[in-house]
């Protein structure tokens, strides 16, 4: 047969209830004995019944159901120790985050003004103030700016400097072609035969053809 879900509710019938808490009693009893011999814990079980009877059970031989419970005690003022200090330490992050959000609504609020937004509410002296800020602003804008200029010129000071020098090496080489060119083409007479006829032969550069004149 197939054991049924027992539905968790008071069982309505004493023999049944009181048949029930004996065998899940010796069933408790029991796990908490395997538990503290398995893994070596420390366990104290206490239970009363309906009627007051009290059962316990305390896995040390040395120690009793009091002394693991003066522990449990001993833990718990440790532990609201600890989370006292938890507490603490929340509470100080919260006022910190709460600062932090007020000093962004602040940052907030001053860029929109500086944009020219919500103004309306703004009195005479933070409209003086707002107009000393911006014209701070624009003064070092105007700074930043005319120092990017001058950098720039510099810059194309330089580059005209090297395109000027570069130029100047292209000129004087080509001088040194032109130079080269003219003394390749300079002629050369020879005269070929006898002196009453003569053969005259002008030769010039490689490049060039011969041309030969016949007297």
């Amino acid at each position: 047969m197939v054991r049924g879900k027992t539905q968790m509710k008071r069982i309505e019938n004493e023999t049944s209830r009181q048949v029930t808490f004996s065998k899940r009693r010796n069933g408790l009893l029991k796990k908490a004995f395997e538990l503290s011999v398995l893994c070596e814990a420390e366990v104290a079980l206490i239970i009363f019944s309906t009627r007051g009877r009290l059962y316990e059970f305390s896995s040390s031989r040395c120690s009793s159901v009091n002394k693991t419970v003066e522990r449990y005690q001993r833990k718990i003022k440790d532990l609201g120790v600890s989370n006292k200090g938890i507490h603490e330490n929340t509470q100080h992050l919260k006022e910190g985050d709460m600062s932090m959000a007020k000093k962004i609504e602040h940052l907030e609020d001053s860029r929109r003004k500086l944009l020219g937004d919500e103004l309306d509410k703004c009195s005479i002296d933070e409209l003086q103030q707002l107009e000393n800020q911006l014209e701070r602003s624009l003064d070092k804008i105007r700074a930043r700016k005319n120092q990017l200029f001058r950098e720039r010129i510099e810059n194309l000071k330089q580059e005209e400097k090297c395109l000027l020098e570069v130029n100047k090496r292209l000129r004087e080489q080509d001088a040194e072609l032109v130079t080269e060119k003219e003394a390749e083409e300079v002629e050369t007479e020879l005269f070929i035969g006898r002196p009453e006829r003569r053969m005259p032969l002008k030769l010039k550069s490689a490049t060039h053809s011969a041309h030969k004149y016949i007297a």
